[in-house]
């Protein structure tokens, strides 16, 4: 399995003591709701009665019942590596008891829909994978309920589900604009594209796909999770650029806290090695913390470029103002 399949929280469940009827009658009545696009998501569906659109991720919640429907957009060929790992073997090295798995016909898309259940210690959480092939992207969409939501049942979660839509790609622009926070100052950095409603991934170049660090790199991404607190932040924050995919043997030069536009920062800058290449090169990360979560950069670059672009990193990353 890929550290992308390894990285998704596999808790996927099947419905518990619902009525017949009563899910009939909130399936139907997901069917016959309009399809909505989340801001800046090609991925849209008709959402349960009650549900909105999340301020938090790209998707629709309902955090009075403990609905959620989170949307992931991944390149095309993508598709076959996520629904092949919907399966009871893989699921279950992440804990989970595979209940269902359908394929789908979606229109003219092959879909899989797989569900099961997860304890996590006292609390069993429901949930739904649902993903979609369609030529120009992946689109999973992640279903969850909280045990007590009982008037959601899964027929109805699934009618919603199977409502999706995939609409097409958005300007860069748009996409920019539908995140949580706004740049202000770009230090001649390109935007590439948006993720899951709450990253930005950056570069200085012409190329879209960068590999070897061939270009300086930029990602952008504001946190859904609480912020830790203040003892735990230097450790925190090492720790966050160590678990990553991109580099290796990093050596740390500088890790250092400090206060700024009043809020709490951290600052890392560390030598490594790129993983892909083989290239030797300097990483650094910025975040910034807030009492309700926090805004995370990394910056890469090529080691021979350090004293050109990590200045503009920092410039880019002042700019950064959080709605």
């Amino acid at each position: 399995m890929t550290p992308f399949l390894r990285s998704l929280a596999l808790v996927l469940s099947v419905l518990v003591g619902s009525a017949a009827l009563a899910a009939a009658a909130l399936a139907a009545a997901a069917l016959a709701a309009e399809v909505v696009f989340p801001p800046g998501s090609r991925i849209g569906l008709a959402p349960l009665a009650g549900m909105a659109p999340s301020k938090r991720f790209t998707g629709f919640e309902d955090a009075g019942q403990g609905v959620a429907f989170t949307f992931v957009e991944m390149p095309p060929d993508a598709y076959r590596e996520i629904a092949s790992g919907l399966t009871a073997e893989r699921l279950k090295e992440q804990g989970v008891e595979l209940k269902t798995r359908e394929e789908l016909k979606l229109g003219d898309r092959n879909a899989v829909l797989a569900a099961g259940e997860q304890k996590l210690g006292e609390l069993t959480l429901r949930k739904w994978f649902l993903v979609v092939e369609d030529p120009s992207l992946t689109a999973l969409v992640i279903g969850q309920a909280l045990p007590e939501a009982q008037s959601r049942p899964a027929a109805a979660i699934k009618a919603a589900l199977t409502t999706i839509a995939i609409r097409p790609p958005l300007a860069i622009e748009d996409q920019v604009s539908a995140l949580p926070f706004r740049l202000t100052e770009r230090a001649g950095f390109r935007p590439v594209r948006a993720m899951a409603g709450n990253a930005l991934f950056l570069t200085d170049g012409v190329k879209d796909v960068v590999v070897g660090a061939e270009q300086p790199i930029a990602i952008l991404a504001q946190s859904t999770a609480p912020a830790p607190p203040p003892p735990q932040r230097e450790a925190f924050a090492r720790q966050a650029l160590l678990s990553n995919a991109i580099f290796r043997d990093a050596t740390i030069e500088r890790s250092q806290g400090f206060r700024q536009k009043g809020a709490e920062w951290h600052e890392i800058v560390a030598r490594a090695t790129e993983i892909a290449s083989g290239a030797p090169v300097v990483v650094t990360q910025t975040i910034r913390f807030a009492p309700a979560g926090y805004v995370r950069m990394l910056g890469v670059v090529k080691a021979d470029a350090r004293e050109a672009v990590l200045p503009r990193f920092r410039t880019l990353f002042d700019g950064v103002e959080v709605e």
